[in-house]
């Protein structure tokens, strides 16, 4: 069995949330990130893929497995989610790696009726100084609701690149002003990362809500 971190009302919709390669579940991203959405009204359900569960036992830090192999991870953790929460609006979704994985069972698992949307924090659309090494080929024929919020200095997508993609029309973004990787502005914008964490979560709570109507 998958162990949950939850949060938020039991009646809410609910996003199933994961990490990203380098970082576990309750970083301070992820843990205000949560704060944030659960004072919108939104539920928050967050594991950790096995490779990461392992580092907190073993202490070493072997690399992730490629993306496509941790979907069958994810699979069960959304069919324990559902099984606890019939009657709620369930949404997946992830930190970079997470959101990554997310989104490539999300159309199927839209199409089958087990969510209602996607959600991505921070979508790797490609390797740091590679921006020809696209991870977007999944996108094709592409209709689950999705709602992909990016910093808007991302190495691994930034905001001019991303404009000239070809993504489906059932994508939405929120961008996080000066935002890195983790949505984070430098000092010199005058904001600073909780004010964009904020703004993200307020973003996600009311995509969620809208598709859960």
């Amino acid at each position: 069995m998958i162990e949950f971190l939850l949060d938020g009302p039991k009646n809410a919709p609910t996003l199933l949330l994961t990490h990203g390669s380098g970082a576990p579940m309750d970083t301070d991203f992820m843990n205000e990130f949560t704060t944030y959405a659960v004072a919108n009204g939104i539920g928050v359900a967050r594991f950790e893929f096995a490779f990461m569960a392992g580092r907190r036992t073993t202490g070493k830090k072997p690399p992730p497995p490629r993306a496509e192999k941790l979907i069958q991870e994810f699979t069960v953790a959304l069919e324990q989610i559902r099984a606890q929460n019939a009657n709620r609006a369930i949404f997946i979704g992830g930190k970079s790696l997470g959101g990554r994985v997310a989104s490539m069972m999300a159309q199927q698992c839209f199409g089958d009726g087990k969510i209602a949307g996607l959600v991505c924090l921070g979508y790797p659309f490609h390797p740091p100084g590679k921006p020809d090494k696209l991870r977007t080929a999944h996108f094709a024929d592409y209709t689950c609701p999705s709602l992909i919020c990016q910093g808007e200095n991302d190495p691994f997508g930034k905001r001019p690149e991303i404009e000239q993609y070809a993504l489906p029309a059932s994508f939405q973004f929120h961008w996080a002003p000066f935002g890195n990787h983790d949505m984070a502005p430098p000092k010199r914008s005058g904001l600073t990362r909780q004010d964009n964490w904020q703004s993200a979560a307020d973003a996600v709570a009311v995509f969620m809500k809208n598709q859960a109507l």
